[in-house]
């Protein structure tokens, strides 16, 4: 019922827009005939307020891909850089809370994982809404930040790493088959810091995936059953991408590169310090508001990604 309900929104926007459209006309021939000021000045705010729109109806007709309506699993993971990349990872964590909050997504953490001293070591959020994975698989990747680090008594400049993986929930994940012995099941007692859905009992579920290394957790269910059937279910929508991902690289003929958390590998960076300027290295598409972006308005480097149709 959402889906359909969202469906019905951009046919109710796209009649809207087109009424808008077709009476700024009229007001243009009228403002041919007539000087009048009045009627300019409505046909110039109208027409700032149309190029918002038309580029939002834009987007739709970016978001083509067979999974992109999906609901998907948002994780982040600190990389090379100690406490920094705990921090960072944090930062990012709060960055894409707002950017959700402000689209009306909603979300549940899945796992959560501190940070010896600051911020956190990784974090799984559960994203529900249309278009959830076309958006924010557009941040999936490395991403670096440059700063004078607040932990360092000699306020040095640091560079800190962390990882973005997106993977969609999949409807139909009956094909893929996961045998016991190919897992390792450990239980554990969740730090409880990622909001009041973590539970603090020993029930929450790691699973790794011996033949893939793939690892999955989830903390957030009352028992340790619930939250091993969710486990498995997430494991069985990344070895459902994993094998999409293989088929796509069988039939382009291009092998995929495994990218380290570290130097070199990052999608975007954030500088902080000598200057302020995050730039996508995919769209070299780059801003110097880096506080706004840091707050979730992420939706200028989203755009540029869909619109240059970066894989």
């Amino acid at each position: 019922m959402d889906e359909i309900n969202n469906l019905k929104d951009i046919v109710h926007n796209n009649i809207e827009l087109k009424d808008k459209i077709s009476n700024d006309l009229e007001l243009i021939e009228i403002l041919e005939l007539e000087n009048d000021s009045k009627t300019q000045n409505e046909i110039e705010q109208d027409i700032s307020s149309l190029k918002e729109k038309i580029n939002e109806l834009e987007m739709f007709t970016l978001l083509n891909s067979e999974y992109d309506k999906n609901n998907c699993i948002l994780e982040i993971h600190a990389g090379a850089g100690g406490t920094e990349a705990c921090d960072w990872a944090n930062m990012l964590y709060r960055m894409y809370q707002r950017y959700l909050e402000r689209h009306k997504f909603k979300y549940e953490v899945i796992s959560y994982l501190e940070g010896e001293e600051v911020g956190i070591k990784s974090v799984s959020l559960k994203v529900e809404g249309l278009y959830a994975y076309g958006y924010l698989k557009c941040e999936k990747g490395v991403h670096r930040l440059v700063r004078l680090s607040p932990f360092d008594a000699n306020n040095k400049r640091h560079t800190s790493f962390a990882s973005v993986d997106v993977t969609p929930e999949f409807t139909e994940v009956s094909d893929i088959e996961i045998q016991d012995k190919d897992l390792k099941i450990d239980v554990y007692r969740s730090s409880g810091a990622g909001g009041q859905h973590i539970n603090t009992t020993d029930s929450a579920v790691r699973i790794t995936h011996l033949p893939t290394k793939i690892v999955v957790s989830c903390q957030n269910q009352r028992s340790q059953i619930q939250n091993r059937e969710e486990a498995i279910a997430m494991l069985k929508s990344k070895l459902k991408q994993l094998s999409l991902e293989k088929q796509a690289e069988t039939l382009s003929g291009v092998k995929g590169e495994s990218l380290n958390i570290e130097f070199g590998s990052q999608i975007r960076s954030y500088v902080m310090h000598p200057y302020s300027m995050i730039k996508d290295h995919r769209t070299n598409y780059e801003t110097a508001n880096v506080s706004k972006v840091l707050d979730g308005y992420l939706d200028e480097f989203i755009e540029s990604v869909l619109k240059n149709n970066v894989k």
